[in-house]
């Protein structure tokens, strides 16, 4: 780990800042240098992957992969605005891109927030990086790129590929479907907030320190935040399918996401709590 002594948490939010401006303004580059037949989504996925590199490149510098933690929260923004402005002039039904797009702002503005709050500077970083490194070695820079940026990124792209239909062309009009699809993408977004929020109030107790969480949404589910990104997901595909249910193929997006926190993130912490709370 790289010595940042001396580089204050205002500092180290600049340079985060700074490395995604500079990741964006490479990806929306990119989107409009492109031979206009291209596909929007392949585009998207190829500013997609730069973006992710100009990001990684801020890691590798600092010394720190969770210059990448933002990424997941950023980049669904930026891509659910560019489909609402292409769709706008291209049928898309107005109402359901308008709302898929308030929502998915609500959702990473909210979870950006959340780990801003929580991060102390260039010295703080995930735990679970730590132990790639420990386990990987020289390899953890590759292991890093390839697991820790790249992987994401792609996960997350597939998660936003109900947006195509939802707000890039055209489409039926705002119905039933929608309806639940506005309902189920708030009660994600609203149970991951309380959730994440509980478990910060419950941390910030002395005497809750070494102790698990069993209050409030914590109660009922081991992992309430990851039943509300999950959640989320489906969501944004139930818009997709509401628009075009011949786009039912997007659910595959939903599905990563699924096997993501199924697979890997809730035994990772699972393991970790037994390890820190036996």
């Amino acid at each position: 780990m790289k010595d940042h002594a001396g580089v204050s948490r205002t500092q180290a939010f600049w340079w985060v800042a700074l490395s995604y401006v500079l990741a964006l303004a490479v990806a929306a580059a990119i989107v409009l240098l492109l031979p206009s037949d291209w596909h929007p989504m392949k585009a998207i996925a190829l500013a997609d992957v730069a973006a992710t590199i100009v990001v990684f490149a801020a890691s590798y510098l600092t010394r720190n992969s969770s210059f990448y933690d933002p990424y997941w929260s950023v980049i669904p923004i930026f891509i659910s605005g560019y489909l609402l402005w292409l769709g706008w002039e291209n049928g898309a039904d107005h109402w359901r891109s308008a709302l898929a797009f308030a929502l998915v702002c609500a959702w990473g503005i909210r979870l950006t927030w959340n780990w801003a709050r929580g991060w102390t500077g260039l010295e703080h970083e995930d735990w679970r990086y730590g132990q790639l490194a420990e386990q990987t070695g020289r390899w953890y820079w590759l292991v890093s790129f390839s697991g820790i940026h790249l992987f994401p990124t792609v996960l997350v792209f597939l998660g936003c590929l109900p947006l195509y239909p939802a707000q890039a062309i055209d489409n039926a009009p705002f119905q039933g479907l929608d309806l639940l699809a506005v309902a189920v993408t708030l009660v994600g977004i609203g149970f991951e907030l309380f959730a994440d929020n509980q478990k910060r109030r419950f941390s910030l107790q002395p005497a809750n320190r070494g102790k698990t969480i069993t209050s409030g949404l914590w109660a009922f589910s081991r992992h309430p935040n990851y039943f509300g990104e999950i959640t989320f997901w489906l969501g944004l595909f139930l818009f997709g399918l509401a628009a075009d249910p011949t786009y039912w193929w997007t659910m595959a997006g939903y599905l990563a996401m699924v096997w993501l926190f199924w697979f890997i993130s809730i035994p990772m912490m699972e393991k970790r709590m037994v390890a820190r709370r036996p």
